[in-house]
Parts: structure tokens; sequence; C-alpha cells
């Protein structure tokens, strides 16, 4: 088996609060200082991040390498896959977290400082993980897809991701958790109706959680039983008050919370909310829109180094 290479380090400078920059070049640097090619494209918003990765799969490069958090890392596949389909084949995504979250890298055990990054990247073992498609509601009535790698949530997460968007960047980690707190306000728990591949249910929801990985808000593992290659989600549905989310949050970094009474777990390939109207949607960290909406998946689409 060939060594992998040479490899195009797709950066948001700033994420982290401006980490991701030095880790990149500490990437490079240290994949140059063992033979390896690789060189840095910057983009600050998931949209150029999205462009920079088709582009660079148009000009021959097959190993991308996402540094930054879970939002970037989604802008990445979704340079990668148009159409449901793998732009390049042959193409390998690195995943390399410099952000305040870096959540999807955590089921991989991919949280690592770049030395030990740069192993990883240039071993040449990967893994086939499966691609969530979320289908929702805009503003206007219209419908919006997108690719998400990590995990979506209704309710609850999405204002979180809602009011942590407004707050300034700067504050780092403080900055969710004071959005966390404002959401508890902001949040009502109220029936919903949840189409899984068991059928219908009607829950008073707080958050659902549609995971494909295990981890989300900085290292809480909420979705123990997701596996990123299983072809099902990992779907949870919180039912208690609408303080439920934050308040686990110790049994949550532990993964502990489950068994829950107030909390309902299926595994099921796809998950819609046709009702009600007008809950915020989000994946990744990135709001997407509101409900109906519906998420589905593409089973093994994604190459990982791991």
């Amino acid at each position: 088996m060939s060594r992998p290479g040479p490899f195009r380090l797709l950066v948001n400078p700033t994420a982290g609060a401006g980490r991701a920059r030095a880790v990149a070049s500490a990437l490079r640097d240290e994949l140059g200082a063992r033979g390896a090619d690789a060189d840095i494209i910057e983009e600050a918003d998931r949209a150029g991040t999205e462009r920079a990765a088709r582009k660079s799969l148009d000009e021959g490069w097959r190993h991308l390498v996402a540094v930054g958090g879970d939002g970037t890392v989604q802008a990445v596949v979704n340079g990668m896959v148009a159409d449901d389909q793998p732009v390049a084949e042959d193409a390998v995504l690195g995943i390399v977290p410099a952000g305040h979250g870096g959540d999807y890298a955590r089921t991989f055990g991919l949280s690592l400082p770049p030395k030990q990054a740069v192993g990883r990247l240039l071993d040449p073992t990967t893994m086939s993980a499966d691609l969530g498609v979320a289908e929702t509601t805009n503003e206007d009535g219209g419908t919006a897809r997108r690719y998400f790698v990590n995990l979506a949530e209704v309710g609850y997460g999405a204002e979180v991701a809602h009011l942590a968007s407004r707050l300034p960047r700067r504050l780092g980690r403080v900055r969710y958790l004071l959005a966390a707190w404002g959401a508890i306000r902001g949040v009502d728990r109220q029936p919903t109706v949840v189409e899984i591949r068991h059928g219908q249910q009607t829950v008073d929801l707080v958050d659902l959680v549609i995971a494909k990985g295990q981890f989300f808000g900085g290292g809480m593992r909420v979705a123990p039983r997701a596996l990123p290659d299983s072809g099902r989600f990992n779907v949870l549905a919180f039912t208690g008050q609408r303080s439920q989310v934050f308040t686990l949050t110790p049994q949550l970094y532990r993964g502990g919370h489950l068994p829950h009474p107030e909390i309902r777990e299926w595994q099921s390939p796809f998950v819609a909310v046709p009702e009600p109207a007008g809950r915020r949607v989000e994946a990744d960290g990135e709001l997407l829109g509101r409900t109906p909406a519906r998420f589905s998946l593409l089973p093994g689409i994604l190459r990982i180094s791991v």
C-alpha cells in the first residue's frame, strides 16, 4: 500500500480563537520533515471552505485534511460529495481538530497533537463512514439540503447553536456555556411527531439528537451507541423538563445518562420531524433551517484517515 500524500490542509483561521492556523502550520512543517508535501488553504466561512475542497479535488488533490472544528469538517465534506456521490472515489478525508468542539474526531480517537496527527495521516489505514443528509425548511418555506458528519439536533441544541452564533467568538467555550444557559428560557417542551423505521412517535420534546458520532458540546458523550459505519442513526429524544439537557451535563460527559426514563432511544436509518413546524435545526454546530425536516444516510460514502 502506497504512502498517502500530498496533503491539502483546509483551515478555518478563526477556529479555536486562531489556534487552527497555528496547528495547520505545525502540521505542514511536520509533514515536510517526514518527506510529505503539504500546502494550506485558509477560508473563514463554510461556503469558501466547501468551494476550496471541490476545487482541490478538481485539481487532483486526493488527501484533504480539515483543520478546525466540526463546522470545518462539514464544509470540507460538502465539497467532497455532490448529488449523493463522491466527487472523487479515491479521495480521503483527514481530520485534525483545532476548534472549540472537534467532537466528530473524538469518535475516531483523532483528538491528537500535531506530531501524532501526522503519524495518523501518513498511515494508509482508512475507515468507511456514513454521511448524514439533512433536508430542512427555509424561512421562505423552501427546502434546503446539506450533508453533515457528526449529529443533528431539533429543539434545544439548535437554540444553543442559534444563541452561540450571536455571541463573540473570542469568548471561546464560554460562548457555548452562555448559550446553553440562555437556551433554557427559550425552549418549551412541545408535542413533536418523530418518524423512524419503527413507525411514528409523538413525544413531548425538549431536544432530538440524530447522531452518527458519539460526542457533542465539546466532549459530552451524548450518543454512546452511535457508530459511524452502522448504516443507522442513534436517535435520542429528551422528553423531560426544558432544563434537562443542561442539568444532565455531568452524566453526559461520562456517557452515563442512559438508560433514563425521560430519554427515548432508537436506531433508525432515517428520521423525519413533520410537525410542529418552525423548530430550529442544527447539524455539526451549524444552523441549517427549521422543521419540517428529514434526515437520511449515505452509507459508507466517506473514506476517513484513521
